[in-house]
């Protein structure tokens, strides 16, 4: 841990209010909201963020967690796996689905539909080099895909890239509630 928790105990009013909006939508106070704790205006715009993210919008939500999983995996972010691999199962995404996000895996799964290889495809290709979408690509997604669910896509995308880079180098863990909890996706240990 690089930086501490602000518990419940020792927050400001400004950061309680946040993390009562958070733990009502999480159904617990997250380590990650609590790293906010020290700037808690930042606090409400992530989770605003997030609570944003995690519903059905122009995508539904259980296809933005097959990008979470695949965006968050790939930078091998163990705190921002598990609980998304929790929260997976809990929408209904087997574990044998979970399993082919990794890696290459999902481009001959007969767990994914055409349209969810592509959005993996994106997803793989943003984690490499956002600049180099090819014309193949495109064509593929707004076969599948309207405008609107393109931009959600790539904004689930790139905020979960983000997240898992800030929890990341701020070395949140895992909240006790998850410990023992062994991943589905392997994460490489660094």
């Amino acid at each position: 841990m690089t930086v501490s928790y602000v518990e419940r105990t020792q927050a400001n009013a400004e950061t309680r209010a946040f993390y009562d909006k958070a733990e009502a939508r999480f159904e617990m106070l997250l380590n990650i909201f609590k790293v906010f704790g020290h700037t808690p205006e930042l606090g409400t715009v992530f989770t605003d963020l997030v609570m944003a993210i995690l519903k059905d919008g122009k995508l539904d939500w259980l296809t933005k967690e097959l990008l979470i999983l695949k965006a968050t995996h790939r930078n091998d972010c163990q705190y921002c796996v598990v609980q998304h691999e929790t929260l997976s199962k809990r929408l209904g995404i087997s574990e044998e689905k979970i399993a082919d996000i990794g890696g290459d895996r999902y481009k001959t799964s007969p767990h994914f539909s055409d349209a969810e290889k592509v959005l993996l495809d994106l997803t793989v290709q943003i984690g490499i080099d956002a600049n180099k979408l090819s014309g193949e690509l495109w064509d593929r997604l707004h076969k599948h895909f309207t405008e609107p669910q393109i931009v959600e896509a790539v904004f689930t995308i790139t905020t979960y890239i983000a997240v898992s880079k800030f929890g990341d180098a701020l070395g949140v863990e895992l909240e006790p509630v998850f410990s023992g909890l062994k991943p589905i996706l392997e994460v490489a240990k660094h």
